[in-house]
């Protein structure tokens, strides 16, 4: 667990483990907005005591950027009864339900559970509170003498993927559309021929001198956005082509010439590559 980098002007990240989620606080006049809020109720509960010892403004919002895990099941650790008065939870406003009883929940369950004994305890306390304060493409949150832009920028990730603008402290919070740490994540939920035209976007509504604060490592400047608007822009092209070829979807990923050489991390975005292409996804 590292310690708290004050990244701008009265605005802090962090990178907490199991999973190496960046967690940012933005202070402002009324109280605290966090971003993010890690992998459990367990979790979100030291995240609340690590803020309260950064800060004594309380939390007031909590802004998820996707519905992922790691991104949001720490919520309920800044409800009420835990946490008085609740923070207001934002999020966009295609934000799936996560289904307790659905194939895709135990599967996840049963992926954490082979990780390691901890997370029982973890999963057996799970309350998922999801936002009820919901985006469509853009919001203006006053945060009591700081405004932060709260924007859908185009489907990446998720369909939902929300981003932060702080145009004071030229800061853009990026959630999993941009990665420090390691390559963004093409996951069942993704829009790998999409992707590249939303990171266009973010570097058009972002400034040369902009710090973009990523969803998992450390924060970084322009020619870190320019990285991933290249590696995200060769996926999708080569998706593109090995569709154009007929190369069958079963052969797609051994077949293509990748911007790293782990071929098996695409394999999620060949599939949503080729549904969208082949118009049975949207």
């Amino acid at each position: 667990m590292s310690a708290w980098k004050e990244t701008a002007e009265g605005v802090f990240t962090r990178r907490f483990e199991p999973v190496d989620v960046t967690v940012t606080a933005v202070l402002g006049g009324a109280g605290v907005l966090v971003v993010d809020t890690r992998c459990s109720v367990q979790e979100g509960e030291e995240l609340r005591a690590e803020l309260a010892r950064l800060t004594p403004l309380p939390v007031r919002w909590v802004v998820n950027t996707h519905v992922h895990f790691d991104h949001m099941w720490g919520n309920a650790a800044f409800d009420a009864p835990a946490l008085e008065p609740p923070a207001q939870f934002w999020g966009h406003r295609r934000m799936p339900d996560y289904d307790p009883d659905g194939p895709e929940f135990h599967d996840l369950r049963d992926r954490l559970l082979r990780d390691g004994p901890e997370w029982k305890p973890k999963l057996d306390a799970l309350v998922i509170r999801k936002p009820d304060h919901l985006v469509s493409a853009s919001h203006a949150l006053d945060l009591g003498g700081r405004v932060i832009e709260l924007l859908h920028p185009g489907r990446g990730h998720t369909d939902h993927d929300l981003v932060l603008w702080l145009p004071d402290a030229e800061l853009l919070i990026g959630g999993d559309l941009v990665e420090q740490s390691g390559p963004v994540a093409y996951g069942s939920d993704s829009f790998p021929l999409d992707w590249p035209a939303t990171l266009a976007a973010l570097a058009a509504l972002t400034t040369e001198g902009t710090t973009y604060v990523p969803g998992h490592g450390d924060p970084s400047g322009r020619g870190f956005l320019t990285e991933s608007q290249a590696f995200v822009a060769a996926v999708a092209d080569q998706i593109r082509a090995l569709h154009a070829d007929g190369v069958p979807v079963a052969d797609a990923v051994a077949a293509g010439s990748w911007p790293i050489e782990n071929a098996a991390h695409f394999g999620d975005a060949v599939t949503r590559g080729y549904a969208q292409l082949s118009g049975e996804l949207g």
